[in-house]
């Protein structure tokens, strides 16, 4: 089996409204749809990512310095076609992080391709734990009343879903706790409810905001503090807290997972596939937090997340979003499996197991 050719769609859809977290704001669904075509006729398709600002870098980054690459190649040699799009990221003067990006795109497509010759789905492929997991969505965010905080955990749970990620780190402690509250009553005490504040709190902030939530059942407290120096104060959360905090999705490499891990910054590690390295990367990630008692967990991305996570004893949630926040995932895969009853449930057909809906990509693409 040899590639032939790479198809790169990108997508946008207009959201109607600003959703806004600690220090930044969508109003835009982007994503990358990757196909891979083989001289065997068979085609690794998935979508990755929300670069709004940078898609068209990445898509060009795929067909004209990967494509290169590993055209006429064998797409199962996995390891051999990661190492080789890995040169690309040598060039110091670069944006590594799109070069990143777009190898991600790459080797998701690739691992489809795997999966479909081998007849398994990828969660089976990589060991299989889970058949299904809980499901969260990740909402909460600034401009809302507390009324309309407490009427989007109800259409949460309306939608089958078990709980939600709330952005908190863009006000202060006190504000961010009275929010958290209204949700948690709202949800009753077996709703999953987590904070995540973007790297938005100072170090003392984000003490404070778990000491005013403490009673209230957090699950995880994720990128508490800001990034200058966050394995020291992560770790400073962690201690001064007692509460599990999250990170990882800003990490690029399993490099920076490592660092995390042997500073004592985390309980749980949200390494991001799309953003570090695709799967490839991503399973390397959760071998080694696996060695270490790390939790596993994925920043958004339930289109390839379920698999991944379901893979590994110590995961913890898919993670999605509203229909209003994520119109792709709500519509663009034709055979998504819930969410149902808090869970969702993992794909047994070959590779991703997703049957992407072609209208709804042609209604959608920019190029």
């Amino acid at each position: 089996m040899k590639i032939e050719s790479i198809e790169v769609i990108p997508l946008v859809i207009e959201l109607g409204t600003t959703f806004k977290g600690s220090f930044y704001s969508m109003s835009e669904r982007a994503t990358l749809v990757t196909r891979i075509y083989t001289d065997d006729g068979i085609i690794g398709e998935i979508y990755n990512g929300d670069e709004i600002n940078d898609q068209i870098q990445i898509r060009e980054i795929i067909l004209n310095e990967i494509f290169p690459l590993i055209k006429g190649t064998d797409p199962l040699r996995i390891e051999k076609r990661w190492d080789e799009m890995q040169i690309l990221t040598k060039d110091i003067l670069r944006d590594r992080s799109l070069v990143i990006k777009a190898i991600s795109s790459v080797d998701s497509a690739l691992w489809d391709i795997v999966g479909k010759t081998a007849g398994l789905s990828l969660s089976k492929l990589w060991g299989s734990y889970h058949e299904k997991l809980p499901i969260i969505a990740i909402g909460g965010y600034y401009g809302r009343t507390h009324k309309e905080l407490a009427e989007e955990v109800l259409e949460y749970k309306e939608l089958g879903l078990a709980g939600c990620k709330m952005k908190v780190g863009g006000s202060t402690p006190e504000e961010d706790s009275k929010r958290f509250i209204e949700m948690r009553k709202a949800g009753g005490d077996d709703f999953i409810l987590i904070a995540d504040a973007n790297q938005g709190y100072t170090t003392d902030d984000a003490i404070k905001f778990c000491k005013l939530v403490e009673n209230y059942n957090l699950d995880w407290f994720e990128e508490p503090v800001g990034w200058i120096n966050d394995r020291y104060d992560l770790k400073t959360v962690r201690f001064k807290s007692g509460l599990p905090v999250a990170a990882g999705q800003s990490e690029t490499s399993r490099r920076g997972i490592l660092d995390l891990i042997t500073s004592d910054s985390i309980d749980i590690c949200n390494f991001d596939a799309s953003w570090g390295g695709g799967p490839s990367e991503w399973i390397r990630v959760a071998n080694m937090c696996e060695v270490y008692g790390i939790k596993m967990a994925h920043h958004e991305e339930p289109q390839i997340s379920s698999q991944m996570l379901s893979s590994f004893k110590k995961s913890k949630y898919v993670e999605c979003f509203h229909p209003q926040r994520d119109p792709l995932f709500w519509n663009i895969i034709e055979n998504r499996p819930g969410p149902k009853n808090g869970f969702y449930k993992t794909l047994d057909e070959p590779g991703w197991g997703i049957i992407l809906d072609k209208n709804y990509i042609k209604k959608y693409q920019v190029i």
